[in-house]
C-alpha cells in the first residue's frame, strides 16, 4: 500500500491552523475582556489574555499558511501545557483535556517535523526566497 506522509503532515498542519485560528477568532469576536476577566479570576494578568488570543488567531493563519510552523507550533505547545496545568487538570480525561492533549502533540509532531513540502515556507525556498534576520529583509537569491 502506497502511503502519503506529506499529505498527513498537511491535515495535520490545517486542522491544528484552523482549530487556533476559530479559538483566537473567538476570543477576539465575543469580546476579548470576558477572556481577559477569565484570566484574571485565575489568577493571571487579563493582558495575557491578548497574548494567548493573538497567537492563536496569527499563528493559526501562519500555521494553515505553513509560514514559521516550527516557532508557532512551540507557541502553541506553550498555551497547552498552560491550559492543562492552569485550567484543565480537574476536569478529568474525557470530557475535559483529551482535546488539549490531542492538539499538544500535534503540535509537537509540527515542531519536529516543519511544515512539510505543501508549505508556502517551503514554496519559498523552493524559488530561492529567504528571509535574512540580520538585514531584516527578504532577499532573493540569484
Amino acid at each position: 500500500m502506497k502511503t502519503y506522509p506529506y499529505l498527513g503532515l498537511l491535515t495535520i498542519r490545517l486542522i491544528v491552523g484552523m482549530l487556533f485560528f476559530a479559538h483566537g477568532f473567538f476570543k477576539f469576536s465575543e469580546g476579548i475582556a470576558n477572556t481577559a476577566a477569565f484570566f484574571e479570576a485565575i489568577g493571571l494578568s487579563g493582558f495575557l489574555a491578548y497574548v494567548v488570543g493573538l497567537i492563536e488567531l496569527i499563528g493559526g493563519v501562519l500555521m494553515i499558511l505553513g509560514l514559521g510552523t516550527r516557532i508557532v507550533s512551540v507557541l502553541f505547545s506553550s498555551i497547552l501545557i498552560g491550559a492543562l496545568i492552569l485550567v484543565k487538570r480537574s476536569t478529568g480525561m474525557l470530557g475535559g483535556y483529551e482535546l488539549d492533549i490531542a492538539l499538544l502533540a500535534m503540535s509537537l509532531s509540527l515542531f519536529l517535523s516543519g511544515g512539510g513540502p505543501y508549505s508556502l515556507r517551503h514554496y519559498m525556498v523552493k524559488k530561492g526566497w529567504t528571509l535574512s534576520f540580520q538585514q531584516n529583509t527578504v532577499m532573493k537569491d540569484k
